[in-house]
């Protein structure tokens, strides 16, 4: 018996070397991660922390769109770059398209180093569908903030009505940050490639503490993957994930369309006897078309005794999964083709009692908040209905 197997039986050195095996990265000791629910949580420490910035500020977002919250960001990264300390800030060029005009002048003018990943207007062949959804704020490589928020007015509150998105962001300090700040140094060397203008890569790889913190307990693995083709290491971690689970397996997540193979595996889980979660939005979706998309892997998993939720109150966007009630897996992937096979994602496997206790709190309550799809109701589903979702799966690999 390995020393951090308990009473539960979960062998935790197991499971760290299958998660290092697949994913080709060592999880980190002594890092502290700390839960922060909806926009009323998450935008303060954010902002406190881009505040009390010292030596560097290293924003990349996928969404940055538009809201008091979206001009309180440029402000604050505006202001801390005047007083001298760099700060960069990578936008997504299709996710941050619909950006407030001036946002970016006010950031610019302050000084701020901005870049956009893949700009639409010298989009190469095959680049188009595939961007960085990654959402990464680094201050002073000592405290890093990753989840599913974006910069925008929909994530500010506390998910009390559909004004207001439902969503988690994490604060990671030790010795996981340097992962996080790797998913931004990689996606803005990439920006600046060809810009003699902006900082050289080198001198950013080379600045940095030499050993960080270690504030916490928890033991972490930071996943990146790439905007390519086919398999990532996003797709091996969720597979794993599934095949790891012996007793319980919850998985949130905005946008659900799994591909088949994924789906039999959820459904060989649940035959196996592990009680299989999912809990996603449905009235107050924002993306109706990923909605209809992936409504044809709903049945084989309701059949084979999977529970869906559907969270009502409003868009419910965050992403987690969670095995046997030991691992929590959080980030910005969603369970959906494009996490798994296009996007640039990033993701953390945490091995810390404490946080996944919270998540599981959390899970309850939103649970308690949604309602279940019954198969024999879902079958009854009308051919309108079912003539949008096979115009939709046309498109599945988008969405």
């Amino acid at each position: 018996m390995s020393q951090h197997q308990g009473a539960t039986g979960f062998d935790e050195a197991r499971v760290v070397r299958l998660f290092e095996e697949a994913i080709g990265t060592s999880f980190t000791d002594g890092n502290r991660i700390e839960r922060l629910r909806n926009g009323d949580q998450i935008f303060p420490p954010m902002l406190d922390a881009i505040a009390g910035a010292r030596r560097s500020v290293e924003l990349l977002t996928y969404v940055y769109w538009t809201g008091e919250i979206a001009e309180r960001f440029a402000k604050a990264l505006a202001d801390k770059a005047r007083e001298g300390v760099p700060v960069k800030v990578l936008l997504d060029a299709w996710g941050a398209a619909p950006m407030a005009d001036g946002l970016t002048s006010t950031m610019e003018e302050g000084g701020v180093e901005l870049r956009w990943f893949r700009p639409l207007a010298r989009i190469r062949l095959g680049q188009d569908l595939r961007r960085t959804h990654r959402k990464v704020l680094v201050v002073d490589g000592r405290v890093g903030f990753t989840g599913g928020v974006g910069i925008a007015k929909e994530w500010c509150g506390d998910a009390r009505d559909r004004t207001e998105w439902r969503d988690d962001h994490f604060r990671v300090t030790g010795p996981a940050v340097r992962g996080l700040r790797a998913a931004f140094l990689g996606n803005w060397a990439e920006a600046i490639a060809e810009d003699r203008s902006a900082t050289p890569i080198g001198d950013l790889l080379t600045a940095g503490d030499d050993e960080p913190a270690r504030p916490g307990e928890a033991r972490v693995q930071v996943v990146r993957s790439s905007a390519s083709y086919g398999w990532s290491d996003v797709a091996a971690m969720v597979e794993l994930a599934i095949g790891l689970a012996t007793r319980s397996l919850r998985i949130a997540t905005a946008y659900f369309t799994p591909d088949a193979v994924t789906t039999e595996a959820l459904a060989r889980a649940a035959r196996r006897g592990v009680a299989v979660e999912i809990l996603m939005p449905w009235p107050e979706m924002d993306m109706r078309v990923s909605q209809l998309a992936g409504s044809d892997q709903i049945a084989p998993l309701l059949e084979a005794g999977v529970t869906i939720h559907v969270f009502q109150p409003t868009m419910f966007h965050a992403k987690l999964i969670l095995v046997d009630g030991a691992i929590s897996i959080l980030g910005s992937a969603n369970f959906n083709r494009r996490s798994a096979w296009q996007d640039e994602e990033v993701c953390l496997v945490c091995l810390d009692a404490e946080l996944a206790g919270v998540l599981a709190a959390d899970w309850a309550e939103d649970v308690a908040r949604s309602r279940p799809i019954e198969l024999g109701r879902w079958r009854k589903r009308g051919f309108a209905r079912r003539a949008r979702e096979a115009a939709a799966r046309l498109v599945r690999p988008m969405v």
